[in-house]
């Protein structure tokens, strides 16, 4: 006969495992966040080893985040088909093979190559880990806080790949960045075989290649001509890549609709919080990208930060975001998802706000309440978007769902760096030079504070200080310009998310809002 102490034991067993196999998601995400940000530190230790070009060195940058946009979607619904456990192990596979051959590169062609595989396997890492908390935590409330541990994960993992570069990098040489990898996918696959549950679409129709082509070209066009604006302008390049590109998607999504099954359901999108919430999290990562990308140069260039203080003066969104994520979930059983949403998309625009003051004299006491405010909005409305994406959409199209969440996700980076940058540069560029300065010391200074910098030095003392003095104005009135255009960018995004879920079906109410 089975007793109540036995049904308890077993609930126990059930929930540790549950638990256990959410650890492997979460050291997947470590892994993944990482790697991607580690990379920065060796950049200069990679050029002078490989003797790599200028252009080789972005390719070598840019590849993984091209490889990995283009394929998120095809890689999530090939999750939804074959399985999101069997795709998670599959790639982790992929991941150490790619991070071997990465790390003994012998040219920079190679080291790219490699650069393109793990892109490919990251592809099929991040959806899977997100659609599969679905399959552990059927329960709204556990899998809230699962989906804030998910966040915190990311967070910090952003923050330590710069502290592990540095430490790596002062005692080996830089292919060990790629070798930590090798035992973490050597404890990840068993681990994952073990504890992971399988899930995917028992009836999903095939894998349409002609529609995983379409979508590969789009995306990558798209994501690759909104890279190349940011950093050298429009040209005829980047105009045919996102002409082809945005064909190419429309071409995708006329062909689905004519699908019996398609590769990935357009009527998704009709959904509105599912849509309502993609839209959000796309505009609010374009508001938020581009200052916290171009903010660090100002602790560097303009504070005169050394690069270990420029990151340690990133911590407080850090700590802001792990911080919150943890409380996330809570506050919406507490209210509701929509007002959590909108509540943290507010917070990430007013806490923008003050940036739109800076000043080369502005004290950083005066900036890090701020980032720290910055980080808790980003908790609060990322764990409960994405805890939205994966209620508001059957389970057995999770992997597809997950993987449009982080494709808009990469696409609001690119647009973030693009767009604020565009604002940006255009202010700095128009800065007036000391009278007597080289036409080509000149050119030099307005393409970029760094090349200010070094254009500096090589000039008399009193005229290359007015130089710098005037490039340093000209970036950070820019920089003020495009965090108060990122702020109504997220303030917009809070009316969109607002307005969008307050129609939430009953049948959604009850998933996402449940406690």
């Amino acid at each position: 006969m089975t007793t109540t102490f036995d049904r308890t034991s077993t609930r126990n067993t059930s929930n540790r495992r549950r638990w256990l196999g959410f650890g492997v998601l979460v050291l997947t995400v470590l892994l993944i966040v990482i790697d991607n940000t580690v990379l920065a530190m060796a950049i200069p230790f990679i050029s002078e080893d490989l003797g790599a070009t200028s252009t080789q060195m972005l390719w070598i940058g840019d590849v993984y985040s091209l490889a990995l946009g283009g394929l998120l979607v095809s890689m999530g619904t090939l999750g939804d088909r074959i399985g999101r456990k069997k795709l998670l192990l599959m790639g982790a596979g992929l991941f150490g093979a790619a991070s071997l051959l990465a790390a003994y590169a012998p040219n920079a062609e190679s080291l790219i190559a490699a650069r393109v595989l793990l892109g490919m396997a990251g592809a099929t890492l991040m959806p899977s880990t997100l659609s599969l908390i679905r399959a552990l935590f059927p329960d709204p409330v556990k899998r809230r806080t699962a989906i804030g541990i998910w966040t915190a994960a990311t967070a910090g993992g952003s923050a330590m790949g710069p502290l592990v570069g540095g430490v790596l990098l002062e005692h080996f040489w830089w292919g060990s960045v790629f070798l930590i990898n090798i035992p973490v996918i050597l404890l990840l696959i068993p681990a994952g075989a073990a504890l992971l549950p399988e899930a995917k679409n028992p009836d999903p129709g095939p894998w349409d290649l002609p529609s995983v082509g379409l979508s590969m070209v789009g995306l990558i066009g798209v994501v690759y001509a909104v890279k190349e604006v940011a950093a050298d302008g429009i040209n005829p390049t980047t105009a045919a890549s996102a002409l082809v590109g945005t064909a190419a998607l429309w071409l995708f999504v006329r062909r689905q609709n004519r699908l019996p099954k398609p590769l990935l359901n357009i009527n998704l999108f009709r959904n509105r919080s599912f849509s309502g919430v993609v839209g959000a999290n796309m505009l609010s990562v374009l508001g938020m990208a581009g200052v916290l990308y171009f903010i660090s140069q100002y602790f560097q260039l303009v504070l005169d930060y050394s690069p270990l203080q420029a990151g340690l003066a990133g911590l407080p969104s850090t700590i802001g975001t792990v911080a919150v994520s943890l409380l996330a979930g809570r506050l919406v059983a507490r209210t509701s998802s929509r007002s959590v949403l909108t509540a943290g998309l507010a917070i990430m625009g007013v806490a923008m706000i003050p940036l739109a003051l800076l000043t080369p004299e502005t004290k950083y006491l005066l900036i890090a309440p701020f980032l720290l405010l910055l980080g808790a909005g980003m908790s609060m409305a990322f764990t409960t978007a994405n805890d939205i994406v994966l209620s508001s959409v059957r389970k057995e199209e999770t992997g597809a769902a997950a993987s449009i969440s982080e494709t808009g996700y990469e696409i609001g980076m690119a647009l973030g760096i693009a767009v604020l940058g565009s604002v940006l540069m255009g202010i700095y560029q128009g800065f007036p030079v000391p009278a007597g300065t080289p036409e080509g010391l000149t050119a030099t200074a307005h393409d970029s504070l760094a090349s200010a910098v070094q254009a500096a030095q090589q000039l008399p003392a009193s005229q290359g200080q007015q130089l710098l003095n005037a490039a340093q104005d000209a970036f950070t009135s820019g920089l003020a310009t495009a965090a108060g255009v990122g702020a109504l960018l997220l303030l917009s995004a809070a009316a969109l998310a607002w307005k969008l879920l307050k129609d939430l079906k009953p049948a959604e109410k009850e998933s996402v809002d449940a406690h």
